[in-house]
């Protein structure tokens, strides 16, 4: 069965800083896509960031320059390591992975979700 775990979410005051966690297990052949999404109270679940097999990123404008995505193929993990956190970055952060299993297809699996509480 495949799971993946999410950590690091917290209350921090703004212009600090987070690094999330979210690490997969189970029969994995290989992981394409890693992605972060977050969703703020009474908004849709946006994409942040996402990470491809050869390491290229994609960020949206909003946490371009203070968000960096990363991952470690070794660990079957991807961090998102925020920085300069405004209160708008206020939102349940969750992970999501294009994952290959055993019978060679592609499935899309999303963390639990971790809460990411930016004060003023």
């Amino acid at each position: 069965q495949v799971q993946l775990v999410e950590s690091g979410g917290d209350l921090v005051q703004a212009g600090g800083s987070l690094r999330l966690s979210c690490a997969a297990s189970g029969s994995i052949s290989r992981i394409n896509v890693m992605y972060w999404y977050r969703q703020a109270p009474g908004k849709q679940r946006d994409l942040v960031a996402r990470i491809f097999t050869d390491f290229t990123t994609n960020y949206s404008d909003s946490v371009k320059g203070r968000f960096t995505i990363s991952r470690d193929n070794a660990k079957n993990t991807v961090y998102l390591q925020m920085n300069s956190l405004k209160p708008e970055d206020t939102a349940v952060y969750y992970c999501r992975m294009d994952l290959v299993l055993r019978d060679n297809l592609q499935y899309s699996y999303w963390g639990q979700g971790t809460q990411v509480t930016v004060s003023s």
